[in-house]
């Protein structure tokens, strides 16, 4: 019986790629799953104003051009970098029956989008992007993300899933909380990383999250990866695990322990809410 195809369209609400990343991300595809998966990059994706992959409204309107096309399965978010944020509320108030029937991936800036579009019921996760492939050791991940999306491999998934769970970069969600993309995480499992950030700004990051009176029904936070970290002058004395702890406990939030999550090639998927 011939294996369906999975159709998945490629935008960047942030900021842009190479057309050589994505003739390798392509490449990559179609050696993992020939006649199995299809990817179309938007022209979008290779767009470039100041910071970003195309004016607002270039990036607002190629993630509307793919999210309601029927013809794909998936929305594979190309890279983070900054700028969903500026689309995210415009995108998600009224997205079409086709739009809410895809299931949509990516990470970091992306969760200004995967918060907006949990909340209007979609289908997403928090994992791999094409981006990553700039990494070293990146082929794994853009595979990983890959294979979720072709063939929800249970090898791709973050181990300590309790559904349903959510997953956000700190910042990213700190700076959401009260916005139109905020989505109801009330018993789910909160799953946190970042990334180039100064050990005082994840603590007023965090505490910011968990202080927030949308947060107190939380059934628990996970913690993965806080990489790159900024030096603070003079050092701040806790870990990214001590400031974690601290507020959970000022909020009687349970901590639950470490979640294989982050801005590197072994970040898993979260797929969000009861996958």
């Amino acid at each position: 019986m011939p294996q369906s195809r999975t159709r998945i369209g490629i935008v960047a609400p942030a900021s842009r790629i190479a057309p050589e990343l994505a003739e390798r991300v392509a490449a990559l595809a179609e050696r993992l799953y020939p006649g199995r998966a299809t990817l179309t990059f938007h022209p979008q994706c290779f767009l470039s104003s100041g910071h970003f992959a195309g004016g607002d409204e270039a990036r607002a309107e190629a993630f509307r051009d793919f999210a309601d096309d029927a013809s794909f399965d998936a929305v594979w978010f190309a890279r983070g970098g900054y700028g969903s944020g500026r689309i995210a509320g415009q995108v998600t108030a009224e997205l079409s029956p086709a739009a809410k029937r895809k299931t949509y991936l990516g990470y970091s800036d992306m969760g200004y989008l995967l918060g907006g579009l949990y909340a209007q019921g979609c289908r997403v996760a928090h994992g791999p992007m094409p981006a990553d492939l700039k990494r070293e050791g990146g082929e794994a991940a853009v595979a990983r993300g890959l294979r979720w999306l072709v063939e929800r491999s249970p090898d791709t998934l973050e181990p300590h899933l309790d559904p349903p769970c959510a997953a956000f970069n700190i910042t990213v969600l700190s700076h959401m909380l009260g916005t139109e993309v905020e989505p109801d995480l009330t018993g789910h499992v909160l799953m946190l990383e970042d990334v180039s950030e100064h050990m005082y700004r994840l603590d007023r990051a965090v505490f910011h999250i968990l202080a927030h009176k949308h947060m107190r029904g939380l059934k628990g936070i996970r913690l993965g990866r806080v990489s790159d970290v900024q030096p603070n002058d003079p050092d701040f004395g806790e870990g990214e695990e001590e400031i974690v702890r601290r507020w959970c406990a000022r909020f009687a939030i349970p901590y639950l322990g470490r979640a294989d999550i982050g801005h590197d090639v072994d970040n898993k998927v979260v797929p969000f809410g009861r996958p």
